[in-house]
C-alpha cells in the first residue's frame, strides 16, 4: 500500500513534468508499418529510458513487464495510472509469471515493451528474455530510444535514469525491425544480443541528431 501510495504521488508529479515536455516521436517505414496496420511485434528499451518513454505505452497500446521489487510497485503503479497493462516479474524474480502475462496480453492484441537491460544490468546489455518472447509469438523486435535535452541524470543508479526538467524536448526514435527470432534459435545467443545493441545505438544516433 505504501508503495502504490509513493506510485500515485510520483504519477502527479510526472503529470505536471508531462504537460510542459515537447515530444517528437520518429520512426522508419517498416516500423511504421508495423504499429498502424497493428501487427505483431516487440518494443525494445533500456532501463534508464523509462521515465522518458513510459507515457509512450498507453498510446502505443503497448503492456510492460515491470520487477517486482519496491521500485517496480511505483513504476507499476504509474504504468497502470497512464492507462497501460503490465506484468510483473523479472530474469531475478517471477520470471516465469512474467512470461505468461506477457504472452496472454500478447494474445489480447497489447505490443509487449521490454526494458531489455533490466532490472539490475549491465547497462545497455540486452538480455535474452527478449528473444525468448520473439520466438514464442513469432514477432520481429523494433528498438526504441530516447534522446532529452534538458534532463536530470541519476549518476548513482545502474542505470543512470534519465528524467525530463520541465519544458525538455524528448525525441523517440523507433528503429529498424529485427526479423523475429527462429524457433530453432537460442535466445542465449550471444550474437542476438550485440545485433539488438547495435541496432538500439543506431536508433540512439537518430533521436540524437533530433534533439
Amino acid at each position: 500500500m505504501k508503495n502504490k501510495l509513493i506510485g500515485f504521488l510520483v504519477f502527479l508529479i510526472y503529470k505536471s513534468l508531462y504537460v510542459t515536455w515537447r515530444i517528437r516521436f520518429v520512426e522508419p517505414e517498416l516500423s511504421k508499418d508495423l504499429r498502424v496496420n497493428r501487427k505483431p511485434y516487440i518494443i525494445a528499451h533500456w532501463h534508464g529510458d523509462i521515465p522518458g518513454v513510459i507515457h509512450m505505452l498507453k498510446p502505443l497500446h503497448a503492456a510492460a513487464i515491470i520487477s517486482q521489487s519496491k521500485d517496480g510497485d511505483i513504476v507499476d503503479t504509474l504504468a497502470r495510472l497512464l492507462g497501460s497493462k503490465t506484468s510483473r516479474g523479472s530474469s531475478t524474480r517471477g520470471g516465469a509469471g512474467a512470461l505468461k502475462g506477457i504472452l496472454r496480453l500478447a494474445k489480447e492484441g497489447w505490443t509487449p515493451a521490454i526494458a531489455i537491460d533490466g532490472p539490475k544490468g549491465p547497462r545497455h546489455e540486452p538480455k535474452p528474455g527478449i528473444f525468448e518472447i520473439s520466438r514464442l509469438i513469432n514477432a520481429p523486435i523494433v528498438p526504441m530510444t530516447c534522446t532529452i535535452d534538458r534532463k536530470w541524470v541519476f549518476h548513482k543508479a545502474w542505470d543512470r535514469t534519465e528524467l525530463p526538467k520541465p519544458f525538455a524536448k524528448i525525441v523517440i526514435s523507433y528503429g529498424e525491425p529485427i526479423p523475429a527470432v527462429s524457433r530453432d534459435r537460442d535466445g542465449r545467443d550471444p550474437d542476438l544480443a550485440r545485433g539488438l545493441a547495435d541496432a538500439m545505438a543506431h536508433a540512439q544516433r537518430n533521436a540524437s541528431s533530433l534533439t
